[in-house]
């Protein structure tokens, strides 16, 4: 059986979209899976031992209909899993005569294009999104409902480069290496510069080696931070390939970040990985919550909806430093 997971949005919605693979390969195990996503997140997908081919939406996109479609159809595929819903990929997959197409009945080009409908609203559910995802594979046999404390089981980011020497002996070998990744690229409420540097300071010296990682855009974001912060911290921003990130999280021991790609490749690589959040729905760590052996989150214990739009939100900047620290020094006892 060969199979495509269509997925072609960011870093923390695919790395919650891998434990489907892991769950059709143990019901399965001869099946091929192709994943179609963009480019940028190729090293997240290639590190999962769960994914035997990768299929660029980037290229994809930029062909005339007819060479898309003979394209998917050069493929094989048995079955194409709409987890990520686009118009134009579902109807190239009809085109191609995938046998199985399997989408949400919530999108009106689903029901033309799909043979194999979902019954759900992901907006009003509570469950995770990662749970959310694997309802999709009900047509093929796998109908109950994985719990969050299993799912992480399932990801298999199993095949991780080796790092740069210059980048991997910043490492401490007597101290916590922890990575704070401040910025979200509005992806999610931010916390705060401010109180990532009041974490840094209560953060005992000798116990914690500090690394600020983001983008180098991120990093022009936060240069009088960074500048301020020189003496306690070492900064990564700009200077690692997110292969390379992926890799320096899984030989660093913990993370705490907003809800970001690096939050969720830090729980499925195993590490001590605190995410902070916002308790508005439907962003609330009840559907995007860090799902690891060692992950947890902090979360204002109330119900707001008062900073619908925009990065700032009381509620998570009124988290406090301290709380953080002690979540990471709870999380790390696991």
């Amino acid at each position: 059986m060969r199979i495509i997971i269509s997925r072609t949005d960011s870093i923390g919605d695919v790395i919650l979209t891998l434990p489907m693979a892991g769950i059709l390969k143990e019901k399965y195990p001869n099946a091929e899976i192709i994943f179609l996503g963009q480019d940028y997140v190729r090293p997240v997908v290639d590190a999962s031992i769960h994914i035997d081919s990768f299929l660029s939406w980037d290229s994809l996109k930029t062909l005339p209909r007819s060479e898309q479609v003979e394209q998917i159809r050069s493929l094989q595929a048995d079955v194409i899993i709409h987890v990520f819903p686009r118009r134009e990929i579902a109807s190239m997959a009809k085109l191609a005569a995938i046998p199985l197409r399997i989408g949400t009945a919530r999108r009106v080009y689903h029901l033309l294009r799909c043979n194999r409908l979902s019954f759900y609203s992901r907006t009003r559910s509570n469950l995770h999104e990662s749970q959310l995802n694997i309802k999709l594979l009900a047509p093929l046999g796998i109908k109950r409902l994985y719990g969050r404390d299993e799912i992480y089981k399932y990801y298999g980011l199993e095949r991780i480069g080796k790092l740069p020497e210059e980048i991997s002996s910043l490492l401490s070998k007597d101290q916590f290496n922890l990575i704070l990744h401040p910025k979200t690229r509005g992806s999610a409420r931010e916390w705060g510069l401010d109180n990532f540097e009041q974490l840094v300071k209560i953060l005992p010296e000798d116990r914690y080696k500090i690394f600020i990682t983001g983008t180098a855009n991120e990093g022009e974001e936060m240069a009088e931070f960074l500048a301020r912060m020189k003496g306690e911290i070492t900064g990564l921003t700009g200077k690692l390939t997110l292969a390379e990130l992926i890799s320096f999280i899984n030989a660093a021991d913990g993370l705490i970040a907003a809800s970001t790609g690096p939050l969720h490749i830090a729980s499925a690589l195993g590490k001590v990985a605190v995410g902070l959040y916002a308790p508005m729905r439907p962003i609330h760590p009840g559907r995007w919550a860090p799902l690891g052996e060692r992950a947890g989150f902090i979360v204002l214990d109330k119900e707001c909806n008062k900073c619908t739009n925009g990065l700032i939100c009381e509620c998570i900047r009124s988290l406090k430093a301290g709380e953080v620290a002690d979540k990471i020094k709870e999380m790390s006892l696991k």
